[in-house]
């Protein structure tokens, strides 16, 4: 592994040399049979878990509920993971049971992972040897609302409408992702008590947090729109501020807030295959909203 510089962006990058990937599914199959958008890109074959062999880092990608029983075992192969799961999110033992349903079988561990958000962490980050990357709806509600509630702007009841494509749920098959009953669907299917509720109060002490998630047609991405209560004094020019000073060097955040166009506001559509979290909002000084 080694860090690269850069010119066109100005950041630095991380570059691997990616030796093991497993599947038990697809363990004897090529990477780019599985995943067509990777031919000439791989020549590399799944293997079983059980043949992983030790290595500078591991990325796991589990179900929810299964890295914890193994993560032991994951460590003892590599002195640095990356967990994609929701395993070891939450650093209370206490937080992730209320939420999960489930006992953690590895409390002990929970404290020894960071919270994989470089833009809140990246220091942190860096000196740890493991990172537990957070949800796909919390990640992007973190990120919409860290200045806003760094700087001291909002209160502390947020309400956040997500709409939700199908990747969310997984790849494995069920009713609801079933062609015929998820095409042209707006569907309520979570307007309380979603899980990734913990995550953002967890990372954003002090915020009082609702969660009503949509089903929609879409298979990759997540549009929020998250309605905070602005302190009194707060102008528009206040919000710009903020999220200038805490993501102007950011490389894969963008402020998006147009005057005009169809694409004046965040849009998933042109966000298909990209690392980019875009952020927009308006003031509405009518409902102090």
């Amino acid at each position: 592994m080694q860090e690269e510089s850069s010119c066109e962006f100005c950041y630095n990058i991380l570059t691997f040399d990616i030796k093991q990937v497993t599947s038990r599914q697809f363990a004897g199959l090529p990477v780019s049979a599985v995943h067509p958008n990777l031919r000439k890109v791989t020549d590399l074959t799944f293997i079983h878990p059980d043949k992983l062999t030790t290595c500078d880092l591991l990325v796991i990608g589990l179900p929810n509920g299964v890295s914890m029983g193994q993560m032991q075992q994951f460590m003892k192969l590599a002195p640095k993971i990356i967990d994609l799961g929701a395993d070891f999110r939450l650093r209370s033992q206490r937080v992730f049971e209320k939420w999960y349903h489930k006992p953690h079988q590895l409390p002990d561990a929970l404290p020894q992972f960071v919270y994989g958000l470089a833009e809140l962490h990246r220091e942190e980050i860096k000196k740890s040897s493991f990172v537990a990357c957070g949800g796909c709806e919390a990640t992007v509600s973190i990120l919409a609302l860290y200045p806003l509630h760094k700087n001291k702007l909002i209160e502390e009841r947020v309400i956040i409408d997500a709409k939700m494509g199908s990747s969310q749920v997984g790849m494995s098959p069920s009713l609801s992702s079933h062609h015929p009953e998820r095409a042209g669907v707006v569907r309520s299917y979570m307007p309380t008590g979603h899980r990734h509720t913990s995550e953002i109060e967890q990372e954003l002490v002090g915020l009082n947090v609702g969660i009503s998630a949509t089903a929609i047609d879409m298979v990759r991405g997540i549009l929020v729109t998250i309605h905070t209560f602005p302190k009194e004094g707060v102008t528009e020019k206040d919000v710009w501020k903020a999220y200038r000073q805490t993501y102007g060097d950011e490389p894969f955040i963008r402020i998006v807030k147009e005057s005009t166009g169809i694409y004046r506001y965040p849009e998933p559509k042109i966000l298909h295959g990209t690392n980019y979290c875009d952020i927009g909002f308006e003031l509405d000084t009518h409902t102090n909203r």
